[in-house]
């Protein structure tokens, strides 16, 4: 079992938005979100505790160019993984969306199981490289460095391994609980040898790093059969 990947999709084509979101929601895989517009897509960004893992944007859109839009997001910091729909290939037209940052494009008609191959490939591509950041609380969460910055206090925490696939790991929760026996499965892998007692004494250690009071977790919740996030409650402790 993984986390849902939430995924915007932005197309003016509400019949293949629809089926996008239908097709992406039916393995538990991802959880799509839809736009039929530049502006629709701006509110859903800009949406309080709003969070993307990537974007499917068309070129063509009522209210301005996908690629246009693209380069502002680009400009704007956004790092997640864009990919660009189209129904003209010819290169130049590749050659710019490419130029604003789109980090593939794929012509329609296109078959599903090819944007969802390049999808996910293009997810483990930015999930392993510098530009991931995820904020986690009041934290500016690096996996690829395993660490997490604290702005406001201008100080860095160091991670094992470990504990940054846990917290990457319940970070694409949301804030849902995680079963133990799962956030074992996806951090150890199916070792007989590892038992729940190492992930609970992950959770302690990364408690002691994270949380202003460990013995009060305020983040990293303890739930009947496993753990969520609560990023709203790291900075109600803070006040």
């Amino acid at each position: 079992m993984t986390a849902e990947r939430p995924i915007l999709i932005i197309d003016d084509d509400l019949l293949l938005r629809e089926t996008l979101v239908d097709q992406l929601s039916q393995d538990g895989e991802f959880a799509p979100s839809q736009a039929g517009s530049l502006a629709e897509a701006d509110a859903a960004l800009a949406a309080a505790g709003a969070r993307f893992d990537a974007l499917i944007l068309d070129v063509t859109l009522p209210d301005g160019d996908g690629r246009d839009f693209c380069l502002r997001l680009r400009r704007d910091g956004l790092r997640i993984p864009i990919i660009m729909l189209t129904g003209s290939d010819e290169e130049a037209d590749v050659v710019r969306g490419l130029d604003a940052g789109a980090n593939d494009y794929v012509g329609k008609p296109f078959k599903l199981a090819v944007l969802l191959a390049r999808l996910r490939a293009q997810l483990r591509l930015f999930e392993t490289s510098e530009d991931a950041v995820f904020s986690i609380g009041p934290y500016i969460f690096r996996p690829s460095v395993k660490q997490l910055q604290d702005p406001a206090r201008g100080r860095r925490i160091r991670l094992t391994e470990k504990e940054s696939a846990i917290l990457k790991f319940l970070y694409r929760a949301g804030t849902r609980t995680v079963a133990r026996e799962v956030l074992l499965n996806e951090v150890w892998g199916y070792n007989a040898s590892v038992t729940t007692h190492t992930l609970e004494t992950h959770i302690y250690r990364l408690r002691q790093k994270i949380e202003p009071d460990p013995a009060r977790s305020r983040l990293l919740l303890t739930e009947s059969g496993g753990y969520r996030l609560d990023p709203t409650g790291v900075f109600a402790a803070a006040l």
